[in-house]
């Protein structure tokens, strides 16, 4: 019997796959589809984004450089890092290469008030940068082959059997069970499903295409996002890369495939053009639905990814978002498999990640109401044009697609306890983000008398302590970052020992 077994073999399953293989669980992962590649994986339909959240995620378990080679990507995106050794003044950081867009609006960077994100220093890790599906999964395939991840393709689960101890998942005659079980089986999850969690929220207002097509006239379609009065085009980079927001209520039937003639229409009303269709390579069609789970967890079964929470894939939040679940999940999920988790510290997943994916979900629904047709809508684009024209406009939707306003509700009034801990960097050359890399906690001790050194030793298989004076420390003599980049604790110059051990206490259990 396996520790945990994962249904679903994509981004958030193979990451989750990956934080409990570094914990040393035994994980099995069940992929319904029989092959790993697909061309809905692949540049340019499987292109997504990763917020600065994500790819620190990629960093700090070491494979950041091999995304960035699967992604095509060669020039480094910490080249401009100051690594002289100052503490860099947030107000001579650079702004961001990519801010992204809201409701087809883009962002322009140069308005981006630099000074105004919280706890911001410099990283070698991108703070977006643009991959695939396919080089995503590449990766993390690798990687979880090398932890000792089991994975098979071609296997559908069909039943949950569940016990106080167990589950079995049963796909045609062949059982698993695991002492653990998370579906990561995407928006139609069949885990989601068979193990009867609550899926509410709020119906489409559009049906949304996506498309690689020849098209004969490529120069009556304007590039990038465009709204009109009759929906919202988006003409890719790639030639022929076409997105279309028709807003039907989301009356087509997504049983059926959207065929040229349907696809040109459309596109048309949208447009406004007479634009002509040769050829449509591949089409798919998605709306707006926005629907989460009530709670990411009954007893020995939980869910993340799109398994738990759906939305209309604006500004990339999906992948991000399912991400940052298993980046919280796993580490949490280890430690009760491994015995030593404190009570009540499984719980804290739904707590901290429910209200993330709820905001997203509302995110999403504001850009949906943004672009809606009609007069009312197009009155309120003009007031966020307005806004985003303003740094404080640009900088407010920055912080919250970038997932820099990120913070988790730790009952702390500390301001950087509960928020993804910046790469702090210590004087002799060492990173916040390379201590990282063995999925332990993190004790940074900046104190001269290394004051937590006795202290943390008692949890030195799950905390890994280091000391020393950093580059910049932003004002704090010590903090206890969690294996998800979480700053969990932190303490003045003189740092409060007993504070420290009762902070490591609460997420770490008892000492060793």
């Amino acid at each position: 019997m396996h520790d945990v077994v994962i249904v679903g073999a994509g981004p958030v399953g193979l990451f989750l796959a990956c934080e409990l293989g570094l914990a040393g669980c035994s994980v099995l992962v069940l992929e319904r589809e029989p092959e790993p590649r697909s061309p809905w994986k692949a540049y340019p339909l499987g292109t997504r984004g990763l917020s600065a959240a994500s790819a620190e995620a990629f960093y700090r378990r070491g494979m950041l450089h091999p995304l960035l080679t699967a992604s095509g990507i060669h020039d480094d995106p910490g080249s401009s890092l100051d690594d002289s050794g100052t503490n860099p003044d947030p107000d001579e950081l650079p702004p961001p290469r990519n801010v992204g867009h809201f409701a087809g609006m883009m962002l322009d960077p140069a308005k981006v008030d630099v000074a105004a994100l919280p706890f911001r220093l410099p990283s070698p890790a991108p703070e977006s940068m643009l991959t695939s599906l396919e080089a995503v999964e590449t990766v993390l395939s690798e990687r979880a082959a090398k932890l000792g991840v089991q994975i098979r393709h071609g296997v559908t689960v069909s039943a949950i059997a569940r016990t106080d101890e167990s589950v079995v998942a049963r796909a045609g005659e062949h059982e698993y069970a695991a002492r653990w079980l998370v579906g990561c089986d995407g928006g139609r999850s069949a885990v989601r499903g068979l193990a009867g969690f609550d899926f509410v929220g709020t119906e489409p207002q559009f049906t949304g295409y996506t498309m690689l097509a020849t098209i004969a006239d490529p120069e009556k379609l304007r590039p990038g996002f465009n709204l009109t009065p009759t929906g919202m085009y988006l003409q890719m980079a790639t030639a022929g890369h076409i997105g279309i927001l028709d807003f039907d209520g989301g009356t087509f039937d997504r049983s059926r495939q959207p065929t040229r003639e349907h696809l040109q229409a459309v596109l048309r009303r949208v447009s406004g053009t007479d634009v002509t269709l040769s050829d449509v390579h591949l089409a798919s069609s998605f709306t707006d639905r926005a629907m989460q789970t009530t709670t990411y967890r009954q007893g020995r079964v939980l869910l993340a990814g799109d398994a738990a929470h759906i939305h209309p894939p604006f500004g990339g939040q999906g992948l991000n978002l399912g991400i940052g679940d298993a980046l919280n999940l796993g580490w949490k999920l280890a430690a009760t498999v491994h015995g030593y988790a404190p009570d009540g510290l499984l719980d804290t997943y739904t707590r901290e990640r429910h209200p993330i994916g709820a905001w997203v979900l509302d995110w999403t629904r504001a850009q949906t109401a943004v672009m809606r047709p009609d007069p009312h809508a197009q009155a309120i684009q003009g007031v966020i044009r307005d806004l985003l024209g303003t740094h404080d406009g640009t900088t407010y939707v920055f912080q919250k697609i970038s997932g820099s306003s990120l913070r988790y509700d730790l009952c702390s009034e500390q301001p950087l306890v509960g928020r993804n801990a910046p790469d702090l960097h210590l004087e002799d050359g060492t990173r916040l983000s390379e201590l990282m890399q063995d999925g332990r906690g993190v004790a940074l001790d900046f104190s001269t008398d290394r004051r937590l050194h006795n202290s943390a030793m008692g949890w030195q298989s799950r905390i890994r302590y280091a000391a020393g004076p950093a580059r910049n420390d932003l004002g704090f003599g010590a903090v206890l970052v969690r294996p998800d980049g979480i700053v969990a604790w932190a303490g003045d110059h003189a740092p409060d020992r007993d504070a420290f051990e009762r902070a490591a206490g609460h997420w770490f259990g008892n000492p060793a």
